[in-house]
Order: C-alpha cells, then sequence, then structure tokens
C-alpha cells in the first residue's frame, strides 16, 4: 500500500479496543471523519467481550480503510505491536479507544511533519469527562488554522527536563512546546522511527519503557500548538484505577529502566527521577505494613529500593538538588491534577 494512487502518503492509526463499547463509535467517527482521507485505520481487538469485537467488524464492513485484527486477551503492549507489524502507512499515529481526535489531526500534523523534516510531529490535547463527549464531537469537527510549528532538535533531553506546568508557563510557548510526555497518542511518527521497536507486552508502563529507546533515535521533532486530541477521563481506566504492588513495582522498573538508558546517554533524567521516587512511595504505601506484608512483597520492594538508589548515587550534587526541586513542584501539581481529574464528569 504505502502511498495512494494519488501519490499522498497513507497514514496508518492504530487503535488497540478492549471493551471500550460505551465510546468507541465515538472514537471510530472521529477517525473515519478525518479531513486527510489516505489511511488505514487498524483497530487491534483484544479479546473483548462486551461487543468491541462486533462494532469493530461493522466499522470494516462500512469502510475499505479499516482493518481489524482479532486476537486473545494480550493487553495494551501486545494490542499495538500487533498494530506496528500489520502497519502499510509511511506514518503512524496512535489513539485510545475511548479517545477523539479533532478532524485536522493528521492533516496538520502530516503537514509540519513534510514541511519541517522532522521524525515525528506533536499537537496539544484537551482533557475532558464523560458528559463533555457530545460537545467535544462537535467542536472536534470545527475547522481550525494550523498553529506555529516549533523545531525541537533535542528530543530526548526536552522529554527528561520539560515536566513541570509551572515552569513551562513561566518559560512561555517555546518552553512549552518542548513538553513531551510518555503517551503515544496526538503523535505522528515516520515509519523508520519504529524500525526493530516494539513494545513489552505483560506491562502496565510500556509507554514508559519505550520513551527513552524511542525519543532517543530521533532527530528532531515538530510542535504543532493546536489543540487536536481530546483524552477521556475515565476513572475505570487502567491509568486512574489500577492502583496496586505490581502496578507501582512496574512503574518503578519502568522509571529506572529508562533513568538508566538517559544515564548511559549522559542525559540527566530530570523526569525519570521524580518518576521513580514517586512510584517507589506508592509502592511503600501499598505493602502498608511491613509485618503483614509477604516474604515476596518485602523482596520486590527491596530490590526496587536497591535499584532506585543505585539510579539516584549517578547523580552529581548540582544534577541531585535539581531533580530535587523539580521533583517538590511536580508533587505539587500532581496533588492538583488529581483533584480537578477526579471531579471530571
Amino acid at each position: 500500500m504505502g502511498r495512494s494512487n494519488a501519490g499522498s502518503p497513507v497514514v496508518s492509526i492504530i487503535v488497540p479496543v478492549y471493551n471500550s463499547k460505551r465510546y468507541l463509535r465515538f472514537c471510530v467517527d472521529s477517525l473515519i471523519g478525518q479531513s486527510y482521507r489516505e489511511l488505514q485505520i487498524i483497530l487491534v481487538d483484544d479479546g473483548s467481550t462486551d461487543g468491541s469485537e462486533a462494532i469493530c467488524d461493522e466499522y470494516a464492513e462500512q469502510d475499505n480503510r479499516v482493518v481489524v485484527i482479532h486476537q486473545s486477551n494480550a493487553g495494551i503492549a501486545a494490542a499495538q505491536n500487533a498494530g506496528l507489524d500489520a502497519c502499510n502507512g509511511e506514518f503512524i499515529a496512535f489513539c485510545d479507544n475511548d479517545d477523539l481526535m479533532h478532524r485536522q489531526n493528521i492533516e496538520h500534523l502530516l503537514d509540519a511533519i513534510q514541511r519541517s523534516k522532522a521524525d515525528m510531529a506533536k499537537g496539544r490535547w484537551k482533557q475532558i469527562g464523560v458528559s463533555q463527549i457530545p460537545a467535544t464531537m462537535e467542536e472536534s469537527q470545527q475547522h481550525i488554522a494550523q498553529g506555529a510549528c516549533t523545531l525541537i532538535e533535542d528530543p530526548l533531553v526536552a522529554y527528561e527536563s520539560v515536566f513541570c506546568k509551572t515552569l513551562r508557563v513561566l518559560g512561555g510557548k517555546g518552553t512549552e512546546a518542548r513538553y513531551f510526555n510518555e503517551a503515544n497518542w496526538c503523535r505522528l511518527y515516520r515509519r523508520a522511527v519504529w524500525q526493530g521497536l516494539r513494545f513489552t507486552p505483560g506491562h502496565y508502563a510500556q509507554d514508559i519503557r519505550m520513551a527513552g529507546p524511542l525519543y532517543s533515535r530521533m532527530r528532531s521533532v515538530v510542535d504543532v500548538d493546536s489543540v487536536l486530541y481530546f483524552w477521556l477521563q475515565e476513572p475505570d481506566s487502567v491509568t486512574h484505577s489500577k492502583r496496586n504492588m505490581e502496578f507501582w513495582h512496574d512503574n518503578v522498573v519502568a522509571a529506572a529502566a529508562n533513568f538508566e538508558f538517559a544515564n548511559s546517554l549522559g542525559v540527566v533524567a530530570y523526569r525519570n527521577y521524580f518518576g521513580l521516587l514517586a512510584s517507589l512511595r506508592d509502592e511503600r504505601k501499598g505493602i502498608g505494613d511491613i509485618r503483614a506484608a509477604s516474604e515476596a512483597e518485602i523482596e520486590m520492594l527491596r530490590s526496587d529500593e536497591r535499584r532506585a538508589g543505585l539510579c539516584v548515587s549517578t547523580l552529581s550534587i548540582v544534577d541531585l538538588w535539581r531533580c530535587r526541586l523539580l521533583s517538590s513542584i511536580r508533587r505539587i501539581e500532581n496533588y492538583c491534577y488529581d483533584r480537578k481529574i477526579h471531579t471530571l464528569k
């Protein structure tokens, strides 16, 4: 496939689908309604049991750009990998099965990545509650001019150093443009950057594990200052509801791996210092009374503490204090963020 008959590049959009019947139609409608039409929309049904699988097949029957992959439940990483393996496009995008894309998402990101010759284009996003979906569907259909584009030539450094909202606001638009998170949505990648890279199945923090290796192989990223994606804040999602020892351990291990990766390239892992120690604190809280914990839980915690200690020991005194300062700011921001998210309806 690669290119359409008209010579326009094909963009493959990967959507991992699991028991999302309540929101799936909103999501897929926002994809098939994209202003840019040369799409391959890959719906990876990861063993859904609520009827989502039938909805996927329904869309494939209606639109020949929709490809459906059915597989046994193996988690989001395995679903994303299946989508990557099935891609025919020159460019790749991801969308969560309960989120919405602005109808000009692909149009604006593709234009930016082609003009800048960057490896990835990223846009801005808005968080929405369930009750806001109808209004958001209308908003996503409104024509918008492409926002200002900013080229970032050190993606891994930007990812690790620009993550506090307070400093992004104080730093102005140039600093905000350098903000990355681990999410793969609201991005458009050149297919080549995924060559030889796949998510590690069986983990909650599969996107954190991927961030360092992915950004390190990019020469540049272009930021588009337009809201092009709508992120549904669903209380029952894994991100907001999965809080147990296994979850926090997985986040500790992922942050440590990213910290070590950045360190090996001479990049100070400010973001992953925060993620590592925050997840370690949550893991300790998860155990609660150490006397009531199992031997396996205690050993897991001790192992994570040792690994975190080794990571922190590699920092210089100056970098350590910078890490502590940024982490303190971020902890306050997270407290405010959590209060905001839990009030979205």
